[in-house]
This record gives C-alpha cells, sequence and structure tokens, in this order.
C-alpha cells in the first residue's frame, strides 16, 4: 500500500507500476471544468432527443424508451472495398468492414444510467442483448460501448451509447481469446470464472455484489477507480443470460453507477464496454474459454477537476496508477447507495 510495485494482468498478459504513494504529491496540473448540471430535458438541436433532426436530415420518433439508429458517421461500413495487395510484408493492410449504430437509453436528456429506474436500465439490457444477437449471427465481434460524460468525447448529453460490429476480431478481442483460451487450457476453468471466485471470497477489492453479479477494481486494475463486472455463473455472451441475471445485473450497474456519481458529487465519467464470445462464425465453435464481463474505465483521479492522464511513461513504457486497487475498491464501497441528487431531494 505504500511502496511502488508491479502487478501482472492475465486478461491482457501485461504489467502494470503501482506507484500508491504519488497521490500524494501536490497537483499543479489541468483542472477539468465539472459537467453542467442543467442539462434540458428537451433540446431541438440535440439530435439524439425524439422529434430532433439529425445531421443527414432524419427526424427522430417520438421515442418513449430505447431507440436505435444507424450512425450518421459510422467509423465501419458494410460495402467498403478491398485494400487491395502489400508488396512488402512491412505495409500490410486488410478488409475492414460493418456497421455502427446508437442507441438512445431513454428519450430525456438530464438523465443518465444510475438516476433511471431498474425497468427502464433493465429495458437497456435487453436491447443490448438484441443487437448483440441480431448483429452477432453475421458479424465475428460486436462491441457495445459507452462514452460518458464530455472528458471521454461524448459530444451529446444524453444517455445512450454506440454498437460497432465488424468482420474482424478487434485488438483487444483477439488479445483475450488468447489469454482465455490459454487459462482453461493450463488450468481446466475459463480465467475471469475462477477471478470472480477468488475475489468474492478475498473481498479486499470488492465493490457491490448480488446474488448473480459482482463489480470488483481488479487486482490489475490501470484507471485510478476502474471496475469490473462480472456474472458468478458461466456465461459466454450477453444474450445468453437468463431473466434473473438480467434484473439483477440492472441492480447491479445502479448500484456502481450510484456509487460512480456520489464519488465525488459529480455524473462521473467513463468509457464502459462489454466483451463475450466472439460470433459470427464462431458461434459454430467452442468458446468455453470465454467469460462475457464488462470493463468501466473511468478517468477521475483526485476529484471531479483531477483527471488521470495515459501519457508520458504509460505510452512509452508501461501502464501506471497512483493508489493502489484496494484503496480505491474500499473507497468506492463505503460510498452510500442513494444518489447524491435524490438525497438532496
Amino acid at each position: 500500500a505504500e511502496h511502488q510495485h508491479a502487478r501482472y494482468n492475465p486478461l491482457r498478459d501485461d504489467w502494470v507500476l503501482v506507484s500508491a504513494h504519488r497521490v500524494k504529491r501536490p497537483w499543479q496540473g489541468q483542472l477539468e471544468k465539472p459537467p453542467p448540471e442543467d442539462v434540458p430535458r428537451w433540446d431541438p438541436n440535440n439530435p439524439l432527443c425524439p422529434g430532433a433532426t439529425r445531421a443527414n436530415g432524419e427526424v427522430n420518433p417520438q421515442y418513449e424508451g430505447t431507440f436505435v439508429f444507424p450512425n450518421d458517421f459510422p467509423a465501419l461500413q458494410p460495402d467498403a472495398p478491398e485494400p487491395g495487395d502489400s508488396d512488402h510484408p512491412l505495409f500490410q493492410a486488410a478488409a475492414a468492414r460493418g456497421v455502427c449504430k446508437v442507441m438512445c437509453f431513454h428519450p430525456w436528456s438530464d438523465l443518465t444510467l444510475p438516476l433511471m429506474s431498474l425497468a427502464e436500465i433493465r429495458a437497456v439490457i435487453d436491447a443490448w442483448a438484441e443487437l448483440a444477437a441480431e448483429l452477432g449471427a453475421s458479424y465475428p465481434w460486436v462491441q457495445i460501448f459507452e462514452n460518458k460524460g464530455a472528458m471521454m468525447g461524448c459530444s451529446n448529453p444524453h444517455p445512450h451509447c454506440q454498437v460497432w460490429a465488424s468482420s474482424f476480431l478487434p485488438n483487444e478481442a483477439r488479445l483475450e481469446d488468447r489469454t482465455q483460451r490459454q487459462h482453461l487450457s493450463q488450468h481446466g476453468v475459463p480465467m475471469l470464472l475462477e477471478y470472480a471466485e477468488q475475489e468474492a471470497r478475498r473481498k479486499e477489492r470488492l465493490v457491490v455484489e448480488n446474488e448473480n453479479w459482482l463489480a470488483v477494481v481488479p487486482y490489475w486494475a490501470t484507471w485510478p477507480y476502474q471496475t469490473l463486472l462480472l456474472p458468478r455463473r458461466h456465461v459466454c455472451r450477453l444474450q445468453d443470460l437468463h431473466e434473473g441475471e438480467r434484473d439483477s445485473l440492472a441492480s447491479i450497474m445502479q448500484r456502481l453507477l450510484i456509487k460512480y456519481d456520489n464519488l465525488f458529487e459529480v455524473s462521473f465519467p467513463y468509457s464502459m464496454g462489454w466483451h463475450g464470445a466472439p460470433t459470427g462464425p464462431y458461434l459454430e465453435e467452442d468458446c468455453g474459454h470465454w467469460q462475457l464481463h464488462a470493463h468501466y474505465y473511468p478517468p477521475l483521479l483526485r476529484s471531479a477537476t483531477v483527471r488521470k492522464f495515459m501519457v508520458g511513461y504509460e505510452m512509452l513504457a508501461q501502464a501506471q496508477r497512483d493508489l493502489t486497487p484496494e484503496q480505491a475498491a474500499e473507497r468506492l464501497r463505503s460510498l452510500p447507495e442513494v444518489h447524491y441528487k435524490q438525497k438532496a431531494k
């Protein structure tokens, strides 16, 4: 807890430098602007609102729940041409095709997931699972991810996420596929199933848990208050969750995200995403080495205005953090599960 050391991340096959004493140093660097508290519930100029006109001229329906539509500026398109043959092994290119969708969680712009009801969060989970199954019928990888807050690149203040389906396995997917496959081969049990059992027993990095799920600050966490959301049962894909697991997922997500917001009493920014077994052609293969999980990567370190920057040593050598995962977990665990905005009311 007081001295620097390195920790191994078996999921990524890399290391993180833990330098807990550095959190005591004075900060004279950049201060971020806190997110606005006066977001209007409906704004005709916000392209994610019901009835608003998007950049391509399409008008959103007056939706009342979740709403999915094709990304107007997709990073992947289904009909991209082949890049052509390479004339040298150092200059390789490959085809990259896919589709990109946007999913609004709720019609109101002034809400975020921790402020939504359990039924509304459950509807989001069901929509995630439906999209994962629909796009996964043909695409090898379906990445569901949420960038929350302007600090994480979110350009529209509205509760939403993105879903990108690709004709290839992205880098992180290929890496996790390899490490989980190796672990099952060597130890006879899926890595993250074994890890969840260990963390449930040890408790020191546990943030919240229920009968089907647990959220921990992983032993190898890189970001200050990074968490890993894990099912207790062996589940390969989001669409494989049964009714009870989806209900309890809505509950544990709400509890975790309320704690995030309560940490600095601000709408907590993060990037999160689901990782599960590949789909498309992989649906016919044995993917039992995979365990479904969600990563949460929040940047805030000391306050609502001081963030962790991945620069210098992190970019040129290896990841480094300024407080131990155990310290981060204890702080999150001790926070109330009533949102600070609701408590004020």
